[in-house]
């Protein structure tokens, strides 16, 4: 039997040895330490040969482990029309290399309102994604393209901003950070096994039942104050209950990656596991 998620980390665990080290070293050493999911962390710039895009897909086929990207943080789908062109060079590279190395899904934080109201801003921000997306297709590239909930309440992300998208244009669906949205409305609300229970009902009501069989998911402990978050920590030092989170999503057969943001990456990845297990009852 294997598990309804795959368990990875954003980024190259920390444990991944010298040689061969880089994206090809972290994909084998997260896989012998039973991790089956990696998230390229491309969030300065997309600075990678197609030769290695090429070792990157060849190591995450052979090996079993499903990659994505985390593309460059400087994208805002609310940016002025003098840094857009900018924004979007910086996604639709990630996408491109990100699909020569066998990622099927390319993460991004969608912006800021700019204290705008959000639904002035997503009425910019749906077309100017929508043209990427078709821009991909018309070239072939199947990836999912994935706007990030985010944990500050100034920046474009709240979960329903990223289910506005998703519903607007195939081939988009969220990546929900649930440390994001515990963050966000800053008073340690969204953190019970109801309040988890009634998002993933929304989020099935607007993308479909099969959408909750190919989430993708962000988890870490996470400081925040009244504006949202500040910091990731590590899971034991966190309030955020994750047991109450993993009981939702297996009462509503939710399955796909769970990505760790936590500062000790594999380690809290391998805890989001074993506490999965547990709640599900499931086995490798």
């Amino acid at each position: 039997m294997t598990l309804s998620f795959r368990f990875g980390t954003v980024g190259s665990p920390i444990g991944t040895p010298k040689k061969p080290g880089g994206s090809v070293g972290a994909i084998a050493f997260s896989k012998s330490i039973g991790l089956t999911a990696f998230e390229l962390g491309w969030v300065q710039s997309v600075r990678v040969s197609e030769e290695t895009c090429a070792a990157i897909k060849a190591a995450s086929s052979e090996q079993d482990v499903a990659v994505s990207v985390h593309a460059p943080y400087f994208i805002n789908l609310n940016a002025n029309d003098d840094e857009w062109p900018k924004s979007r060079k910086r996604l639709m590279d990630a996408a491109h290399y990100g699909n020569l190395a066998g990622a099927t899904d390319i993460i991004f934080h969608p912006g800021s309102y700019f204290e705008r109201p959000p639904a002035e801003v997503l009425k910019v921000a749906i077309p100017r994604l929508k043209g990427c997306v078709d821009e991909l297709r018309k070239a072939g590239n199947p990836v999912t393209i994935r706007p990030e909930t985010m944990g500050k309440s100034a920046m474009l992300g709240s979960f329903e901003d990223t289910l506005e998208m998703a519903k607007s244009i195939e081939g988009v669906l969220p990546c929900v950070d649930f440390a994001h949205l515990h963050a966000r409305p800053g008073d340690g609300t969204m953190n019970t096994f109801e309040e988890w229970s009634a998002l993933l009902k929304a989020y099935e009501k607007a993308l479909g039942k099969s959408a909750l069989k190919k989430l993708h998911i962000h988890l870490s402990g996470i400081e925040y104050g009244p504006k949202g978050e500040k910091n990731h920590l590590k899971l034991a030092e966190a309030d955020l209950d994750l047991k109450a989170l993993f009981r939702a999503l297996n009462d509503h057969g939710c399955a796909g990656r769970i990505l760790c943001e936590s500062p000790i990456m594999e380690e809290d990845a391998l805890n989001m596991k074993k506490a999965w297990m547990k709640v599900s009852g499931e086995k490798e």
